[in-house]
Protein backbone atom coordinates (compact mmCIF):
# COMPACT_ATOMS: atom_id res chain seq x y z
CA UNK A 1 0.00 0.00 0.00
CA UNK A 2 1.18 3.53 -0.76
CA UNK A 3 2.60 5.58 2.18
CA UNK A 4 0.33 8.53 1.33
CA UNK A 5 -2.65 6.25 1.38
CA UNK A 6 -1.79 5.10 4.93
CA UNK A 7 -1.66 8.73 6.11
CA UNK A 8 -5.14 9.34 4.69
CA UNK A 9 -6.87 6.61 6.69
CA UNK A 10 -9.61 7.55 9.10
CA UNK A 11 -9.75 6.12 12.63
CA UNK A 12 -12.14 3.47 11.32
CA UNK A 13 -9.47 2.37 8.84
CA UNK A 14 -11.41 3.48 5.77
CA UNK A 15 -9.31 5.38 3.24
CA UNK A 16 -10.42 8.92 2.35
CA UNK A 17 -9.12 10.88 -0.59
CA UNK A 18 -7.57 14.14 0.71
CA UNK A 19 -8.49 15.79 -2.61
CA UNK A 20 -12.17 14.94 -2.04
CA UNK A 21 -13.20 16.82 1.13
CA UNK A 22 -16.69 16.45 2.60
CA UNK A 23 -19.42 18.89 1.65
CA UNK A 24 -19.66 21.91 3.95
CA UNK A 25 -22.62 22.13 6.27
CA UNK A 26 -24.46 25.37 7.06
CA UNK A 27 -22.78 25.36 10.47
CA UNK A 28 -19.34 25.19 8.86
CA UNK A 29 -20.16 28.20 6.67
CA UNK A 30 -21.42 30.14 9.72
CA UNK A 31 -18.16 29.58 11.59
CA UNK A 32 -15.83 30.17 8.63
CA UNK A 33 -13.61 33.23 8.44
CA UNK A 34 -13.76 35.28 5.24
CA UNK A 35 -10.55 36.52 3.68
CA UNK A 36 -10.15 38.80 0.68
CA UNK A 37 -6.56 38.28 -0.32
CA UNK A 38 -4.68 38.22 2.99
CA UNK A 39 -7.14 40.56 4.75
CA UNK A 40 -9.53 39.04 7.28
CA UNK A 41 -13.02 40.48 6.83
CA UNK A 42 -14.50 40.93 10.30
CA UNK A 43 -18.04 39.81 10.93
CA UNK A 44 -20.56 41.40 13.18
CA UNK A 45 -21.60 44.86 13.96
CA UNK A 46 -18.36 46.82 13.79
CA UNK A 47 -17.83 50.15 15.52
CA UNK A 48 -20.79 52.14 16.75
CA UNK A 49 -21.97 54.87 14.45
CA UNK A 50 -20.48 58.22 15.49
CA UNK A 51 -23.82 59.91 14.80
CA UNK A 52 -25.51 58.20 17.76
CA UNK A 53 -25.24 59.28 21.37
CA UNK A 54 -25.86 57.12 24.42
CA UNK A 55 -28.39 58.72 26.77
CA UNK A 56 -30.31 57.77 29.87
CA UNK A 57 -33.99 58.19 29.09
CA UNK A 58 -36.99 57.47 31.28
CA UNK A 59 -39.97 56.22 29.33
CA UNK A 60 -43.37 54.97 30.42
CA UNK A 61 -43.39 51.25 31.21
CA UNK A 62 -46.23 50.57 28.77
CA UNK A 63 -44.35 52.30 25.92
CA UNK A 64 -41.21 50.27 26.58
CA UNK A 65 -43.24 47.05 26.86
CA UNK A 66 -44.91 47.67 23.48
CA UNK A 67 -41.59 48.31 21.74
CA UNK A 68 -39.84 45.37 23.46
CA UNK A 69 -42.67 43.08 22.39
CA UNK A 70 -41.70 43.74 18.77
CA UNK A 71 -38.42 41.84 19.29
CA UNK A 72 -34.79 42.61 18.61
CA UNK A 73 -34.05 46.10 17.36
CA UNK A 74 -36.66 47.80 19.50
CA UNK A 75 -34.23 50.60 20.40
CA UNK A 76 -33.84 51.44 16.71
CA UNK A 77 -37.63 51.41 16.30
CA UNK A 78 -37.99 53.95 19.13
CA UNK A 79 -35.38 56.10 17.36
CA UNK A 80 -37.33 55.80 14.09
CA UNK A 81 -40.61 56.68 15.84
CA UNK A 82 -39.04 59.80 17.33
CA UNK A 83 -37.60 60.80 13.94
CA UNK A 84 -41.01 60.34 12.31
CA UNK A 85 -42.64 62.46 15.00
CA UNK A 86 -40.06 65.21 14.54
CA UNK A 87 -40.61 65.15 10.76
CA UNK A 88 -44.39 65.53 11.29
CA UNK A 89 -43.92 68.31 13.90
CA UNK A 90 -41.04 70.47 12.67
CA UNK A 91 -41.98 73.43 14.89
CA UNK A 92 -42.46 71.42 18.11
CA UNK A 93 -38.85 71.58 19.27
Amino acid sequence: MNVNRDASKTPSGAWTDPDDPPEWSDEMFERAELYIGSTLIRRGRGDASPTKVTVGLRLSADVVARFRATGRGWHARIDRALRDWLADHPDAV
